[in-house]
């Protein structure tokens, strides 16, 4: 299996993401359980003593909930900004100095057969960013927890052959939902999330003749449904000319079960 990927969990919930190749496999994130953690590994057949890294986005708890009990029990080495190690410090538990690594916003660094370029996101985090994969030709992007989408990230993004990216929630849901106008200012606002019909928005500038699939990612579990996170991007992509099947597909992604690994040719 050459390069390869899961989205092993998305949601508001909890989020982790897997991508490897022979050499080299990589974990981003671990906002679920330990135990969960290794759940969502045997559910893709993939054991967890084989990965070699995890990458952290940001220090929210939907993304680094795991991390220091994954990372210990598996004794995996962690990268993260500096800011972010500050953050999530108190959160993770004692990691001991040998697994503690610095991997700098708008930097580009080789792990084994893999390019890793990491871009800042504009989020309510110390120093949120995500991250670009790219192996012999092919580019995998991964864009999440982000108010809005930057010319600056969509040329970062742009022509990757997979893309997995915030389809947050449907702003007519969030307006008429439970939730404090404090937090649905938040979300709405440029350091939250990404709505359906932004996601669609931004995915227009984005798409290029390599787009194979795109998988909608972190959907609100109370602001969101996948069906119609699908319908709203899905029609606005059709608005935009794009048209959706065999060469160009929209894919969900669930809080608690992986998708299957898409092997990027």
């Amino acid at each position: 299996m050459t390069f390869h990927f899961s989205v092993l969990a998305s949601g508001s919930t909890g989020n982790a993401f897997y991508i490897g190749t022979e050499k080299e496999k990589i974990l981003v994130d671990a906002g679920l359980s330990g135990k969960e953690m290794t759940r969502l590994f045997s559910e893709i057949n993939i054991d967890p003593n084989s990965l070699s890294k995890i990458l952290v986005t940001h220090e929210h708890s939907d993304h680094i909930k795991g991390l220091g009990i994954f990372a210990r029990k598996y004794n995996l080495p962690i990268y993260a900004n500096e800011k972010t190690w500050k953050a999530m410090n108190h959160a993770i538990g004692k990691i001991e100095l040998d697994q503690k690594f610095v991997f700098n916003m708008e930097e580009t660094k080789t792990f084994g057969d893999i390019d890793v370029e990491s871009f800042a996101v504009s989020h309510d985090a110390a120093e949120p960013m995500f991250y670009t994969f790219h192996h012999n030709g092919k580019k995998v992007a991964l864009v999440t927890d982000l108010g809005y989408v930057s010319e600056r990230i969509k040329k970062t993004v742009q022509g990757a052959d997979a893309l997995i990216f915030e389809a947050n929630h449907d702003v007519g849901m969030l307006r008429m939902g439970r939730y404090p106008w404090s937090v649905k200012r938040r979300i709405l606002g440029d350091s939250g999330h990404v709505s359906n019909e932004d996601c669609a928005i931004a995915l227009k500038d984005i798409i290029e003749n390599e787009t194979k699939r795109i998988y909608l990612a972190h959907l609100s579990k109370d602001n969101n449904m996948k069906d119609l996170a699908r319908m709203s991007v899905e029609n606005g992509l059709t608005d935009y000319g794009f048209k959706l099947g065999d060469q160009l597909s929209l894919h969900d992604t669930d809080p608690k079960v992986p998708t299957p690994i898409y092997e990027v040719v």
